[in-house]
């Protein structure tokens, strides 16, 4: 079982295929195994890397709330690549992972090829931000009371993950029946010290306008908490393209595997011809229809 020893624990991983490294962090449901139709997909053209964040088996579950934060599941990613000897890598997360991939870009721009940063936001809105930290809290608590079996199936019937429901219930249940392996105690401490923690995406503003590392954002149009910040995020980060799959919640690359690797794979490639560049200035004129120099004359 290959394990990494990272920042005093040990990280499970798995490494597939060949060529420019391409590496996955996953959400707060999910595992490595939630990518397993990327894996099959880009595992073709890339080394693909997955791994379990702290606090989910085979990974090591760290028994103290100060194991966990945004920052260390940042420096998580960073000692992965260090143990694999990646220079660089592309990197893909959703939710949890979407916010570690887009701290990661900001805090170690060199090590970044290109960021994918999906279903982001959640927690980020002012007007939900205190229910949010309110909720994870009592989430974490329903969860060391009742078990992750019984909680797998409430928290999969989430507002934006009915719709995966809806549109495949096999690979749906295949996804509860994986949530309720999840450590308890790992999913509470996450829960408490990542989630209920991080920053919003809106305090990153300035940070964010000084990110060049080429961005996708990926959202799906029913997934209400990430809807507004994925907007901000493309309009803050100077190289981001935004990507709004329709008629699709939170677990996009599960409920739309097709469209979501169509549009990652799209994204690579510009990036690696060199095409994927900063936003275009003009794009940005005060007028809807004139350029900025015909504008200022009417």
């Amino acid at each position: 079982m290959p394990l990494a020893p990272v920042n005093g624990i040990r990280l499970y991983y798995e490494v597939t295929g060949s060529g420019e490294p391409l590496l996955f962090c996953h959400e707060f449901a999910g595992d490595y195994r939630s990518w397993e139709p990327q894996v099959r997909y880009f595992s073709r053209r890339y080394q693909v890397i997955t791994y379990n964040a702290r606090g989910y088996p085979p990974s090591d579950v760290p028994e103290t709330l100060e194991a966990y934060s945004q920052e260390q599941a940042v420096e998580d990613i960073a000692g992965l690549m260090r143990h694999l000897a990646l220079p660089r890598a592309h990197l893909v997360g959703l939710s949890m992972g979407g916010y570690a991939v887009l701290h990661f870009g900001l805090t170690y721009p060199h090590l970044a090829r290109s960021l994918v940063v999906a279903g982001c936001g959640y927690g980020s809105v002012a007007r939900e931000r205190e229910r949010f930290q309110r909720e994870a809290e009592a989430t974490a608590e329903r969860i060391l009371r009742e078990g992750m079996r019984a909680m797998a199936e409430v928290y999969a019937r989430g507002p934006a993950r009915v719709q995966f429901a809806d549109k495949d219930p096999r690979g749906w249940q295949e996804f509860v029946a994986q949530l309720a392996e999840h450590s308890a105690l790992g999913a509470a401490l996450t829960l408490r010290g990542v989630q209920a923690r991080r920053p919003s995406v809106y305090e990153l503003e300035a940070r964010l306008r000084q990110l060049h590392v080429p961005t996708l954002i990926v959202t799906g149009d029913e997934d209400e908490p990430c809807l507004e910040p994925a907007l901000f995020m493309k309009r803050t980060i100077p190289t981001a393209g935004l990507v709004i799959l329709p008629k699709s919640g939170h677990t996009i690359n599960l409920e739309e595997p097709d469209a979501f690797n169509r549009a990652l794979s799209d994204f690579f490639s510009l990036v690696e011809a060199g095409r994927w560049g900063p936003r275009n200035p003009a794009s940005l004129g005060p007028s809807a229809l004139l350029p900025p120099t015909e504008a200022e004359k009417a």
